[in-house]
């Protein structure tokens, strides 16, 4: 499974710190050829106070702890690994992987706020 270049992840992280969380993940759900999960705020009996959030396959959607985490790139990302995973048949085992992609978003964004920054001195 391949991923966004660099520059498109740095888009998406933007958008999520920007509180526009669907509309990337909009974006990424374009980008993979899937459909785009929900993302609500609510917990999933038996995960309440364990995990920031947790994706749930059978609903395609994103659970959310609170709505502060709608605005948080690692959790969104990490969470959406999930759907596209799910999409592959090959969601199980990945909370490795899941925490990988989502870094290197935010590692992207970085680049691209610190590329930036060096342009405008």
């Amino acid at each position: 499974m391949s991923a966004p270049d660099y520059l498109m992840q740095a888009k998406i992280v933007h958008l999520i710190l920007n509180k526009q969380t669907e509309v990337a993940l909009e974006r990424l759900s374009d980008f993979y050829h899937v459909d785009t999960p929900k993302i609500v705020v609510g917990t999933i009996k038996g995960k309440r106070r364990t995990v920031y959030a947790v994706y749930v396959q059978k609903e395609r959607k994103i659970y959310a702890l609170n709505s502060d985490i709608f605005y948080n790139p690692f959790v969104v990302l990490h969470e959406y690994y999930h759907h596209i995973r799910s999409w592959t048949g090959k969601h199980r085992g990945s909370e490795k992987r899941a925490d990988l992609y989502a870094q290197h978003f935010i590692l992207s964004y970085k680049k691209a706020v610190e590329e930036a920054r060096i342009k405008t001195t």
